[in-house]
């Protein structure tokens, strides 16, 4: 199981991350005619880098000691600020969103196209092809 852990690496956890990002910004456009509703995205660097950083975290020994750095929530949702505001209090904006979608869409393809010859390559050295 660890061999396999080891061909996906972190490409199987950025999928899942690139998934929910894309569930989130569908979730927006849904939401476009939606009084105050507030446009979210996900951070996906932030996401990545806490992940990696989790088994390397720094942890105070003491209780006078300082935090090791600004705590970032495990979800890594933020709310997008808008370029022009709605009187409603709607922060959706229908172009960045379709335009942010399809990029993400782009991405989460590209990871996935990624992943299938990754699993495709461990395929065949099982076989010895």
């Amino acid at each position: 199981m660890n061999l396999l852990n080891q061909a996906l690496g972190v490409h199987e956890q950025a999928l899942q991350v690139k998934s929910r990002r894309l569930e989130v910004l569908a979730q927006n456009i849904a939401n476009a005619d939606t009084p105050n509703y507030k446009a979210r995205d996900i951070d996906f660097k932030a996401v990545m880098s806490a992940a990696q950083k989790q088994d390397t975290a720094m942890v105070a020994t003491s209780a006078g000691h300082y935090n090791a750095g600004e705590e970032i929530g495990a979800d890594g949702m933020r709310f997008r600020t808008p370029f022009n505001t709605a009187f409603d209090g709607n922060t959706v904006e229908m172009s960045v969103e379709q335009a942010q979608y399809g990029k993400a869409a782009a991405d989460y393809q590209a990871t996935l196209n990624f992943l299938e010859n990754r699993v495709s390559s461990v395929r065949k050295a099982l076989r010895g092809d």
